[in-house]
């Protein structure tokens, strides 16, 4: 008789985290200004930290709304890990000359570069800005690295919604314009792993998972 010998399957487990909510009562375009998170949701962080491993790496965009978030996670769990590692590469979509006015103001400065913008704002970047597309690569390249480099770890991100569609659009081979459909609400969680397997594959657990739904 034969025995072969299995080698474990090596899973990396990704727990992506939009941060707390945004208080932007005039709706002005905030993707890479430095907002601060509105963290008073107490029992909505207590619920999500509950179900997040005791052993994970944490990691934050630069963006103080990230950083806030994690600290009040770890705050509700003295189980969790209580420092985060900075990613740059998971930040939020820069929307240049637009941060911190309304899409409308915009129109009024320019015209031509709001109509274009939204002829795909998938594609185009606003005056100065970046494309969501451009998040998505950069996000897929952050992702692959960060797999390659923590296999078989659980990470725990507590990002954006921009870099949480970029990390979807990689797992599910979405285009910028599908990856725009997806909803991703302050203080959800969005579960993927990577199987390292052969040529390695993705999948999903949850999308926008909230509070009381998981």
């Amino acid at each position: 008789m034969t025995v072969v010998s299995l080698t474990p399957l090596t899973v990396t487990r990704w727990w992506l985290i939009r941060h707390a909510p945004v208080h932007n009562p005039d709706n002005l375009i905030c993707g890479a200004s430095d907002r601060e998170a509105d963290t008073g949701n107490r029992a909505a962080a207590a619920a999500l930290a509950a179900g997040l491993p005791a052993d994970a790496l944490w990691l934050t965009s630069p963006l103080r709304r990230s950083r806030q978030t994690a600290q009040a996670l770890w705050s509700r769990n003295p189980r969790l890990a209580d420092t985060a590692v900075v990613e740059p590469a998971l930040a939020e979509q820069d929307f240049g000359e637009w941060e911190g006015i309304s899409h409308d103001t915009a129109a009024l400065r320019d015209a031509e570069a709001a109509a274009r913008f939204w002829r795909n704002p998938a594609r185009n970047a606003p005056p100065g800005g970046e494309s969501f597309a451009t998040v998505m690569e950069r996000t897929a390249a952050a992702l692959r690295r960060l797999t390659d480099l923590h296999a078989g770890r659980d990470v725990v991100a507590v990002i954006h919604a921009g870099s949480i569609r970029g990390a979807l659009a990689l797992v599910l081979d979405l285009t910028p314009e599908a990856a725009l459909r997806l909803r991703i609400d302050p203080w959800s969680l969005t579960r993927i792993d990577h199987h390292h397997t052969g040529t390695g594959s993705w999948s999903v657990g949850g999308v926008n998972w909230r509070v009381g739904t998981f």
